[in-house]
């Protein structure tokens, strides 16, 4: 692999985001050494007016420290579009991801109230079953075809988006427009995905409209019928005697699927992926099930499945000596801080037993935290438990298709086989 050059650099082309992580990795490498606020033109997206440009954030501590300050460094902007979206959209798209304080402390609340205790031990006690039925239903399509199944398609896809669509109490029959749609808002513009790149943001608005004629039909039943499950909650808690909107549901189901959903499977996959590529420790992992908290650090640090989150200068500031004036837009890189040696020692080196882990997969500290991190966490844990117990012949047998998303560090297909079936 040539190294690379400052100059050659653009993290802007889509064509870098499908090429392999090694190479992405050199490149944050040298980011970090040399240049470590790069600057790089926006991508051009049909419709939306060309912005300024954006610094890359590559070291840990500078990731951080744009984190902690919310007040200097706003999400309301846009967190997850690097281009300046309407500000309906960007709501919309965003929830709470895209608000700053007050609105975002108030929402977060009520959500937060709504994730009881007695909620997440219910979803945490789901999880088992999902999972298990998962596997059995992907070792049953191998059994019954040629041997192979889609990692993706049959393992990591359907755990997370089962999880979500119970909590969230989603009727069977809709369950295939959600994966759909998802794969529509999440897909970063890939050609795949999205056919037509002239009409992207089309296809963004009408999956967002589909997803949000969903949840406002479930939380209309909600309000007349309540039932057990997470739509219920959101739409009956009060905090200062406010409730969120049928849109404001809506928006955050669209979060859940970005945040909940792609994160958790992208782990998932990108794990198995890992593991087949350092066999040792899929051997030690599988050998010691008491090693699954730190594995699944591990595994989130090495993944990195959401890429960046944005930042906007809210006035002149200054980051490790340097000074930015105001409306600076950072992209804040997770992968490449989770990659930073002064924070984690040999960064390369794929270690299930690493500990600490202070990785950001879950994003830095601060008020943006992932607030599902605890169920996503146990999500991956339980999956790679039963992979080791269930499909201990599971072995990749292909290249992995990558998703061409600079959003999203995705496998669209990640080709595998059962030996035990031959």
């Amino acid at each position: 692999m040539s190294t690379p050059t400052l100059d050659a650099i653009d993290l802007s082309d889509r064509a870098f985001w499908g090429a392999p992580p090694e190479q992405r990795h050199a490149v944050f490498d040298l980011l970090r050494r040399e240049s470590p606020f790069a600057f790089f033109a926006e991508p051009v997206v049909p419709y939306i007016p060309v912005g300024p440009g954006y610094h890359a954030v590559t070291r840990y501590a500078d990731v951080e420290a744009i984190s902690c300050q919310p007040a200097l460094f706003a999400s309301g902007s846009g967190a997850v579009s690097i281009a300046d979206m309407p500000p309906d959209l960007n709501e919309f798209y965003g929830s709470l991801i895209s608000m700053d304080d007050p609105r975002h402390g108030k929402i977060r609340r009520i959500v937060a109230k709504a994730f009881t205790p007695r909620v997440l031990e219910g979803l945490v006690g789901n999880v088992q079953a999902v999972v298990d039925d998962v596997v059995a239903r992907a070792r049953q399509r191998a059994a019954d075809g040629d041997g192979t199944i889609d990692v993706v398609a049959d393992l990591a896809a359907p755990i997370p988006l089962r999880v979500i669509c119970d909590m969230m109490g989603v009727p069977d029959s809709d369950r295939a427009m959600v994966l759909q749609q998802s794969n529509v808002v999440l897909s970063g513009g890939d050609p795949e995905l999205v056919e037509d790149e002239e009409h992207v943001v089309t296809a963004f608005l009408e999956a967002g409209e589909l997803l949000a004629g969903l949840m406002t039909r479930l939380a209309v039943e909600r309000r007349a019928r309540p039932t057990d499950d997470l739509t219920t909650a959101l739409v009956t808690t009060e905090v200062d005697g406010e409730r969120l909107t049928s849109q404001e549901i809506a928006s955050f189901f669209i979060l859940l699927l970005v945040a909940g959903n792609e994160t958790t499977r992208n782990a998932i996959s990108q794990g198995v992926l890992a593991l087949s590529e350092h066999p040792a420790e899929r051997d030690r992992w599988a050998a010691d099930p008491g090693i699954t908290r730190t594995a699944v650090e591990e595994v989130v640090r090495w993944t990195s499945p959401i890429t960046w989150m944005r930042r906007t200068a809210t006035q002149d500031v200054e980051l490790s000596g340097r000074a930015f004036p105001a409306g600076s837009k950072f992209l804040l890189f997770y992968g490449a801080a989770n990659r930073d040696p002064a924070v984690f020692a040999d960064p390369h080196r794929f270690d299930l037993t690493r500990d600490p882990n202070p990785h950001v997969g879950f994003g830095s500290r601060g008020p943006h935290f992932c607030l599902g991190a605890h169920l996503a966490r146990r999500e991956i844990g339980v999956a790679f438990q039963a992979f080791a117990r269930e499909l201990p012949d599971l072995e990749v047998c292909g290249e992995p298709a990558r998703l061409q998303s600079s959003f999203v560090n995705g496998l669209k297909r990640l080709p595998a086989r059962l030996t035990g079936l031959r």
